[in-house]
């Protein structure tokens, strides 16, 4: 189904505005000047009508305004969950039709061990795909819960980014010096684990995929003076435009078409971070120079204490 563009309902909603706007200045006018015979006082009554009738106006004014601006988010929202769902089903019929070939190979051949062994870690990897979409999937709905608390336990924050840094980089197989983790000392926070792990590795996620070759991250942790700690995951990929640093937080946005054609996803990790981060009581801000000059995403985290 080829998606409805918002340009035509929005530039009738902008006329239908002016038009509004003429008629009220056009009214009081003629109430002005026009109905009332020359020299006549101006009653209580006029007085109240013009009241009513000017509140009336701004009333009907405001009430178009707000429409526009729902059903433009309604539209756009809406567009962003299909190209949502187009997602999410590129992201599962790959991996299972490369299954689907692997099996019907073997099961049709006798492969020698060598390839046998290579369709089966094939196989993994389209297994361990379709499981890391699932699970943002349900990070996603486990985000937007309402009323649900996390955890308050003591997280080493170090040795909690050195093991999403490890992970990653055994998943992309990168050297070490392509993700570095600068560290002023051991910090310990109080949080949930699981959340925090799923923050940093989203983050992390997206550096590495948003990032030319060759990839070059770093993550610097530093305590502030408020007693809290500030993370930050800097990149030297795309970047990102200007007008785009505070959508990237909405669930189901994607930067850029061009983006979206070249690089895998579902719209839902940064809005999965953002959640997570508030429930966390801390909060998360992107930073760009702009496209082509890679990002920064920096995660303010409370309750900092010294690790004895």
């Amino acid at each position: 189904m080829p998606r409805r563009s918002i340009g035509a309902p929005l530039s009738v909603a902008i006329v239908l505005m002016l038009l509004l706007l003429l008629l009220a200045v056009g009214w009081q006018v003629m109430l002005w000047s026009g109905i009332r015979p020359s020299g006549a006082a101006f009653s209580t009554l006029d007085g109240l009508l013009f009241v009513l009738g000017t509140f009336s106006f701004l009333l009907v004014m405001v009430g178009l305004a707000w429409l526009c601006t729902w059903l433009l988010w309604e539209m756009r929202l809406n567009q962003r969950q299909r190209a949502f769902l187009d997602a999410v089903t590129h992201e599962m019929k790959t991996p299972l039709a490369s299954f689907r070939l692997y099996l019907d190979t073997l099961g049709r051949h006798d492969p020698p061990p060598e390839r046998r062994r290579e369709f089966i870690e094939h196989m993994r990897q389209d297994l361990d795909r379709l499981d890391h979409t699932v699970d943002r999937v349900l990070a996603a709905a486990r985000a937007e819960e309402r009323g649900r608390s996390p955890l308050r336990e003591r997280v080493d924050l170090e040795k909690l980014l050195d093991e999403c840094i490890r992970d990653l980089r055994g998943r992309h197989t990168l050297p070490d010096d392509a993700v570095r983790l600068e560290a002023e000392g051991a910090i310990v926070v109080r949080g949930d684990s699981e959340e925090l792990q799923l923050i940093f590795s989203n983050l992390l996620e997206n550096a590495v995929k948003y990032s030319d070759e060759p990839v070059d991250v770093r993550v610097a942790m530093t305590p502030t003076r408020d007693g809290r700690v500030r993370v930050e995951i800097a990149d030297r990929g795309i970047g990102i435009p200007h007008r785009e640093l505070r959508k990237i937080f909405q669930r189901f946005y994607r930067v850029g078409r061009d983006v979206q054609r070249t690089a895998a996803g579902l719209g839902l990790g940064l809005f999965v971070v953002r959640s997570l981060v508030r429930r966390q009581g801390g909060k998360v801000v992107a930073l760009s120079e702009g496209a082509g000059r890679g990002s920064r995403f920096v995660v303010t985290l409370r309750a900092v204490v010294p690790l004895a």
